[in-house]
């Protein structure tokens, strides 16, 4: 069969570099950085190792919701539902004129209602250790609230879509497996419309602390904001992050038949495994190499089409490392013609959001002709498989055609996906 061609209508955002595109969109060219001291637990009540983080700020949900109905969710959903909300306006989509069968949401989302869930086991044991032998109560919206699927099922209730709707997970590359999907069911004629993405809410004591004894969290409390300093020497680990991106997905002819702003078309898209370690890289890269490969096969492409890579670029020691070493075995000579840049250096790393985000800065990198800088680069690493011939875009946007843009999320266990977003066609 045909397979249909599928493009993207709409975008939406929230980040701890804005709650909306045009504001998210502004910083990450001016090269901003996200980080900052924690706000959302008390660090002298939780003294935790790390005690910073790129957190989303003047965020609001009862600007969006009515506070009961809030209050029935955990914040990655909230942050889900506006992002997804303002991706839906944006795309300009007449829902009463849309089949809603035809419309779905697919998001991707790393550990859910966290923050609900912490907070229902201290109450918890709170109640074991004031009142034992009674009957523990919790609220009854616990359960709900930190189910992953609450973040897409919340989204089809409120606009009514009956389409495919549920989540992807498979850690820092749940978005990006959500975009492939979204891409699929279209394609494949099963969807006209689907309300991709991905959201995190994972700034919690308990993540923080989590992920410091696995030493992959930066510790450089003293400089939050320069702490996100990928493919650097000095780097020392990832900044946590927290958010939503949305990306409305729509077929071609659908699209154009309504009239809709195209912001870019989805080249093709790959997956692969690294079959190696439950939280480190393989350290050759192979599995970052094979899942470029697969999404260049699927669009069709060859290594020199590619004009731009948002890399996974997380700012560990191991894994900006073997991400180079992949690229480099990927695009050989044209490694050194195309622009790479890390854009977590501003974000931080969202998890499970990180796909969505990226996704984002990727499309609207093809739409504006503009590669997003790496910041806080101070200092070039000895690691012979970083090669600075190759133009990492440091500490300052620039300005180029972007044909093509190449969007890598790699995540814990060694799940790698990979999409290519193209400038639209006729």
């Amino acid at each position: 069969m045909e397979l249909k061609r599928v493009v993207v209508t709409g975008l939406g955002a929230v980040t701890p570099l804005g709650n909306s595109i045009p504001e998210f969109w502004n910083n990450i060219v001016a090269g901003v950085s996200g980080a900052a001291t924690i706000t959302k637990y008390d660090l002298e009540k939780c003294n935790t190792k790390v005690k910073f983080a790129c957190e989303v700020k003047d965020f609001d949900i009862t600007k969006y919701l009515d506070r009961k109905e809030a209050r029935k969710m955990d914040p990655c959903a909230h942050y889900a539902f506006v992002s997804a909300m303002e991706a839906i306006r944006d795309s300009g989509i007449d829902k009463d004129k849309e089949n809603p069968d035809r419309i779905g949401v697919v998001l991707g989302v790393g550990m859910g209602g966290i923050l609900s869930f912490d907070e229902s086991v201290v109450d918890i044991h709170e109640q074991e250790v004031n009142s034992p032998g009674q009957e523990l109560k919790v609220t009854p919206f616990f359960i709900p609230k930190i189910i992953s699927n609450q973040s897409s099922a919340y989204i089809s209730i409120v606009n009514g879509f009956t389409g495919p709707n549920y989540i992807t997970s498979s850690a820092c590359a749940s978005a990006t497996n959500a975009l492939i999907d979204a891409v699929n069911l279209i394609r494949l004629g099963k969807a006209d419309i689907i309300i991709t993405g991905g959201s995190e809410a994972a700034d919690t004591a308990s993540s923080i602390t989590g992920f410091s004894v696995m030493h992959a969290l930066s510790t450089r409390n003293d400089s939050p904001e320069t702490a996100s300093r990928p493919l650097s020497a000095s780097r020392d680990g990832f900044v946590l992050g927290e958010g939503a991106g949305a990306i409305v997905m729509e077929e071609y002819e659908h699209a154009k038949a309504r009239g809709a702003r195209i912001y870019a078309e989805v080249a093709g898209w790959g997956l692969s495994a690294d079959a190696y370690h439950l939280t480190a890289p393989e350290p050759e890269g192979n599995g970052a190499a094979k899942v470029m490969l697969n999404a260049l096969e699927d669009a069709g492409m060859k290594p020199e089409d590619i004009d731009y890579i948002n890399m996974h670029g997380t700012s560990t020691p191991l894994g900006d490392v073997a991400e180079c070493r992949a690229i480099q075995n990927v695009f050989g000579e044209h490694a050194y013609r195309m622009s790479i840049s890390a854009t977590k250096s501003m974000t931080g790393h969202l998890l499970g959001a990180a796909g969505a985000i990226e996704g984002i800065i990727s499309v609207l990198s093809v739409y504006n002709d503009i590669v997003p800088p790496t910041i806080n680069h101070e200092e070039g690493d000895e690691d012979e498989n970083i090669d600075y011939r190759m133009d990492f875009t440091f500490n300052k946007a620039r300005t180029r055609e972007v044909r093509t843009a190449l969007s890598n999320t790699f995540g814990f266990g060694g799940h790698n996906a990979c999409i290519i977003f193209k400038k639209a066609g006729k």
